[in-house]
């Protein structure tokens, strides 16, 4: 468990981006990934041994995060921006969409591979801490958005509702089936899994035969 807060003297402020700001913080959440494949678990971590593999005082890990939930908080948020940089291959280009899904999915397979223990702690927290699952499904909400962007520009005629609902389908798809596959130690890249997904996409939104969009 946490450690109240009230014992810290130095309360959490946000200032201005610094190199010495982005330096700690930086520390922070690569020692506090490292816990995580080193085995420990979100909840038997405390800020005490986070503060202590960062090299930095519990005092100072107060100065850059309000507590436990706002690291975990900034951690999903940093993993989210490198999936979305990954899917915006998609998003944004005007290529082949056969090349185009299938390359953004295998980038955010491997991502989500190299950020399982990450990802796996975030999804687990957030089935018991009520902000963390708001603060994810809002994450993700910006891929549902953008999917669905991208479903009523190729079709002009779909009604809003209806690319939404299929952009949430595909967005949670792609959530669901690579953390079954950390939780089960199957690996994400390298299989077949990339591939089904993305004849899925191709069906969905393309209607299995994407030509040029």
């Amino acid at each position: 468990m946490d450690e109240p807060r009230t014992a810290s003297p130095v309360a959490h402020r946000e200032g201005p981006p610094t190199a010495k700001r982005a330096q700690v913080q930086a520390a922070v959440l690569a020692a506090t990934e490292e816990l995580l494949a080193g085995g420990s678990s979100y909840a038997d971590l405390n800020v005490e041994r986070i503060a202590t593999a960062a090299g930095i005082s519990r005092t100072a890990f107060y100065f850059y995060f309000r507590d436990k939930r706002d690291l975990l908080m900034r951690l999903a948020a940093d993993v989210t921006e490198q999936l979305y940089d990954q899917a915006d291959i998609w998003f944004s280009g005007g290529g082949d969409p056969q090349v185009m899904i299938r390359e953004a999915l295998a980038r955010i397979f491997a991502l989500y591979e190299q950020h399982g223990v990450l990802v796996r702690a975030i999804v687990e927290v957030s089935t018991y801490e009520p902000d963390i699952a708001t603060f994810w499904r809002g994450l993700l909400d910006r891929f549902v958005d953008a999917t669905a962007r991208r479903i009523e520009a190729r079709s002009p005629g779909t009604a809003p509702e209806a690319a939404h609902a299929t952009a949430f389908a595909l967005t949670w798809m792609v959530e669901r089936a690579c953390y079954q596959q950390l939780v089960q130690g199957v690996p994400l890249t390298g299989g077949p899994l990339i591939d089904a997904v993305a004849d899925i996409y191709l069906a969905a939104v393309y209607g299995g035969a994407p030509g040029s969009a």
